[in-house]
């Protein structure tokens, strides 16, 4: 195989079909046809990936735009994609990439593993690369290519993703990747199926193994209108949170916009509110995004209720905690950097 296709991992035969086994889909795929992400397909027997290598783009970002906000706050990080999803979110902002297929994306440029590190590597402030824009697990290849180089060079990995991969997967690339950003779409198997095609309980599965391979972990909530939230719902999610990954585990909720094929008006901040402060009852780290709501972005000690990090979109002033992360008033730990 060249670089326009690499045999790809995780699947096995059935007659004159592939059984995809990356994710929980589990596609069973006819030959040259494509699973339900449009980027793995059957090419006589084989298995390939159609995106080994071609980014659909490549950033240095700040690392709080993932959004991480409880690790090495106001660096940036290299910041990666390809085309195609598992998902097919009919509130998707990335949809031109993500319900793309590697036909007809117009690639800027085939990257080889060792030009990412080099490109990661020549920014000072830089603290390694994400994994991001479109789902990473369905370019899994990629990642366990790059993500180890990455690691030797002294740098870190981030993941973002939707968290619907199955189990062997997710064990490789815990190897190698520091802290991932995990969007929990809704609490409900219901939402799950008609606004994403996937299902909940593999996300969960997910996030519970992230949490038990003690790498670093936040969740974001996109909020959307009539969807997704409902107050007894979300309280069943902030609960299970707490009680399945802990009470110190990050939550990022994020306003909704009208976008891709969904055309609910945007979420108020008044609704915003009311669940961060639902969430704050349970968790110790809330935050809300895509809109400015004062003190919802800056970053309190759980210890002494002191502010330690002062955020305006993504400038960060970090004010109150040393270089090891842990609160100057009380010693409590409240990032890693």
């Amino acid at each position: 195989m060249n670089f326009l296709s690499k045999e790809a991992q995780f699947y096995i035969t059935e007659g004159n079909k592939i059984r995809c086994l990356l994710c929980p889909h589990n596609c069973l795929i006819q030959n040259n046809q494509h699973g339900i992400c449009r980027v793995r397909r059957n090419h006589n027997g084989t298995l390939v990936s159609e995106i080994y290598g071609k980014l659909s783009a490549i950033n240095f970002d700040p690392v709080e735009k993932k959004p991480l906000y409880h690790f090495h706050p106001g660096k940036l990080i290299l910041s990666i994609g390809t085309v195609g999803c598992n998902m097919h979110c009919k509130c998707c902002q990335n949809w031109q990439i993500s319900q793309g297929t590697a036909e007809d994306f117009p690639f800027r440029n085939y990257y080889r593993p060792e030009d990412i590190v080099n490109i990661a590597n020549s920014r000072e402030e830089n603290i390694g690369v994400a994994f991001t824009y479109n789902e990473p697990a369905i370019w899994f290849e990629y990642i366990m290519d790059v993500a180890p180089l990455v690691n030797q060079s002294g740098l870190k990995n981030v993941m973002v993703s939707n968290g619907f991969i199955s189990p062997e997967p997710l064990q490789e690339i815990l190897q190698y990747i520091d802290a991932f950003n995990i969007d929990l779409k809704a609490f409900s198997d219901n939402f799950y199926k008609q606004i994403t095609g996937a299902r909940l309980k593999p996300v969960l599965d997910t996030l519970v193994n992230i949490k038990q391979s003690g790498k670093h972990l936040e969740i974001t909530n996109l909020v959307i209108p009539t969807l997704n939230n409902n107050y007894e719902e979300f309280t069943q999610m902030v609960r299970w949170i707490a009680s399945e990954l802990g009470a110190d585990t990050i939550l990022h909720l994020s306003r909704y916009h009208p976008m891709y094929k969904l055309e609910i008006d945007s979420t108020p901040a008044e609704t915003l509110i009311g669940l961060a402060e639902i969430a704050a009852e349970y968790l110790w780290y809330v935050y809300i995004g895509n809109i400015e709501i004062k003190n919802y972005h800056n970053t309190r000690c759980h210890g002494c209720g002191s502010t330690v990090i002062k955020r305006v979109g993504y400038h960060t002033e970090i004010t109150g905690i040393d270089e090891n992360g842990v609160c100057k008033q009380c010693n409590q730990k409240v990032i890693i950097q």
